[in-house]
């Protein structure tokens, strides 16, 4: 294992659930998942934010990827699964600092990746400053604003998927 890899693998060995609190407060949480909850009043997408400690140690040493963890979560949350295909993920790795937007087929076409990754270096700015809140509402702001552009709110604005912030 490099060096690069032994890093990586103490700091998601020595990151926990509790790091993950200290960067998001009960008060922030519910903030996220307010503005969450207003967002989707203004568009017919989904938007769903998890934020996660740590890799396994096993996944680390297979090298696995923040996006790749992402992926899984976007299917095992049936991300995809919205009637419109427009759903949007963002997670973030606290022991990797690393934020990925996935996000359904039918934003996805509309959007792009550079697009999203547009959205994941303006939150990234806002983390590398000690801002993690005020980095997640401004990404779910601008994610907001390409989900009205493409998916207005309609007649009928079921929630699909939950609004509160998934803490693993």
């Amino acid at each position: 294992m490099k060096t690069k890899g032994i890093s990586r693998f103490f700091r998601h060995l020595f990151s926990t659930p509790w790091h993950v609190s200290r960067y998001f407060s009960k008060a922030a949480l519910y903030n996220i998942e307010q503005a969450i909850k207003q967002s989707e009043s203004t568009h017919s997408g989904e938007i769903r934010f998890v934020v996660e400690a740590d890799l396994h140690p096993l996944a680390i040493l297979q090298k696995k990827q923040p996006r790749t963890r992402a992926i899984e979560l976007f299917s095992q949350l049936h991300i995809w699964d919205t009637a419109a295909n427009n759903g949007v993920l963002i997670y973030l790795l606290m022991a990797d600092r690393d934020v990925e937007i996935i996000a359904d087929r039918g934003i996805h076409a509309h959007v792009g990746a550079e697009g999203w990754e547009s959205v994941c270096k303006a939150m990234e700015a806002k983390f590398r400053q000690g801002q993690f809140e005020s980095g997640v509402l401004l990404g779910i702001a601008q994610i907001t604003t390409l989900l009205q552009q493409h998916f207005p709110a309609s007649g009928s604005n079921d929630n699909e998927l939950s609004d509160s912030p998934l803490i693993l």
